[in-house]
């Protein structure tokens, strides 16, 4: 097999088996123990071994056949210019809920390359459809033994499958997930519900025939599909109703009861939105199964509210004078508000205002923090009286940058905005030392994670 992306070495670590070998940046690796390297996978489990050869080709042309013996798992000191050591693969499929297909032109090009790369499940948790997967692909994952690969399902019903991701080939799936089953690899999934097509009864089956991979599968989120103000020609898809959401949560909650009394796990789980549409409490924290599903936002609300809880059980409280201004979505902003009260218990002077920010951008129906823009923020704030500092959440902003998905920066927020910004990380801990603690260092933390617009497979994808 031939790799078509040459492995560059970008930098040689001091002091490492790389230096004492003479690498040098700009050289290319080519073999590893008389194999080929794909890919960063292939890399680390070739390289992990007590004992091996490398092949290199100088800058200058010349091969060099080098052996290294070294401990177990120690690293050899190089990294590459293609840190993943191979193309990312795009989405082969056309999903009726895809996010991208819902963007507004004239974004930056990051924003529209749809991803369904099996690798950047286990390196950054996203979730993929596993239709442009081939058995090779299988027995990589089976000889490396990857875990946990988190799996967008939607449906366990084959044509219906094929006609949500409109690809005749996307039922097929099911073999490959039997693969991984008996191979005892550990598996998370997805159901992005669309109204009319995999709710009702195929929800039901989706969940039935899924639970049949337990323990391996260890849960599956349901989540509503996003739908923005962009969708002339797409698909046509309406937005859940309160009725409809207490439904989702009364079969979910059903098959949670049944299947933790068989396994000791919940298993089904429902995005925190659910509970939102439907006004119902959200679930204890025994409920989530260690928050297995939490980057899909499977019980955010609970763990916040928890550790918001904690971080004042452990604080005297006193007559501090503070005045911030929170700014997120119509989803969150409920929850924020509860929050602010429960510290001004303990703080009476500190003045922390929730400003629910309407996202005017994409569609007033997206009501989630990491989906508003700059724009958004700045005009709907400008000309409030904001306090000591403005507080945002950290997920507003784009991948390894202190910019929003529009390209607007923090500094020209706070700029137009005549105030300084402060990114709030996600522990509960952080958002109370923000509020009340006002020699706090403002810094603009950045999510160094993969961009996702929704919980789908299909949202804005970008690699920093």
């Amino acid at each position: 097999m031939k790799n078509k992306t040459k492995h560059i070495i970008k930098t040689i670590e001091p002091g490492s088996i790389a230096e004492e070998l003479e690498l040098e940046p700009g050289d290319e690796l080519l073999r590893v123990n008389g194999e080929i390297i794909e890919d960063v996978f292939d890399y680390h489990f070739q390289t992990n071994d007590t004992y091996l050869e490398l092949t290199i080709r100088k800058k200058d042309g010349e091969e060099w056949d080098l052996e290294i013996e070294k401990e177990y798992d120690e690293e050899i000191g190089i990294t590459f210019e293609n840190e993943f050591m191979d193309q990312y693969r795009s989405c082969s499929n056309n999903c009726i809920f895809c996010f991208i297909d819902q963007m507004p032109p004239g974004m930056r090009p990051t924003l529209y390359f749809k991803d369904d790369d099996s690798r950047l499940s286990f390196l950054q948790g996203n979730y993929i459809t596993l239709t442009n997967m081939s058995d090779h692909d299988i027995d990589r994952i089976i000889r490396y033994h990857l875990a946990p690969i988190n799996i967008s399902f939607q449906t366990t019903n084959p044509e219906l499958r094929c006609k949500m991701l409109h690809n005749r080939f996307a039922g097929n799936i099911f073999p490959k997930v039997q693969r991984l089953y008996e191979a005892g690899i550990e598996m998370n999934g997805q159901i992005v519900l669309c109204k009319g097509y995999n709710d009702g009864a195929e929800l039901e089956r989706s969940i039935s025939d899924l639970s049949k991979y337990l323990p391996h599968l260890k849960s599956v989120s349901v989540v509503p599909v996003g739908l923005s103000k962009y969708r002339d020609g797409l698909a046509p898809l309406e937005p859940f109703t309160r009725e409809d959401a207490k439904e989702v949560l009364a079969t979910i909650h059903k098959w949670q009861k049944k299947l933790y009394e068989q396994w000791g796990l919940h298993f089904i789980h429902a995005g925190d939105e659910w509970y939102l549409l439907a006004g119902e409490p959200i679930p204890e924290e025994e409920n989530y199964d260690g928050y297995i599903q939490l980057e899909n936002g499977v019980g955010m609300l609970r763990l916040l509210e928890d550790e918001v809880a904690e971080e004042l059980s452990k604080r005297e409280g006193d007559d501090r004078h503070r005045h911030v201004t929170i700014a997120t979505g119509k989803a969150a902003a409920p929850s924020l508000k509860k929050h602010m009260q429960k510290i001004r218990e303990k703080y009476p002077n500190v003045q922390a205002e929730v400003v629910t920010i309407i996202n005017y951008f994409f569609g007033e129906s997206i009501t989630v923090s990491g989906l508003i823009t700059g724009k958004d923020l700045m005009e709907q704030l400008e000309g409030r009286d904001l306090g000591d500092c403005l507080l945002l959440p950290c997920n507003m902003l784009r991948s390894g940058k202190n910019v929003f998905l529009d390209d607007v920066t923090v500094e020209e927020v706070e700029e137009r905005l005549k105030t300084p910004v402060q990114i709030i990380d996600e522990p509960g801990s952080d958002l109370v030392k923000a509020v009340v603690e006002e020699n706090q260092e403002t810094i603009h933390r950045r999510r160094i994670m993969y961009e996702q617009a929704d919980c789908s497979n299909c949202g804005p994808a970008e690699r920093g």
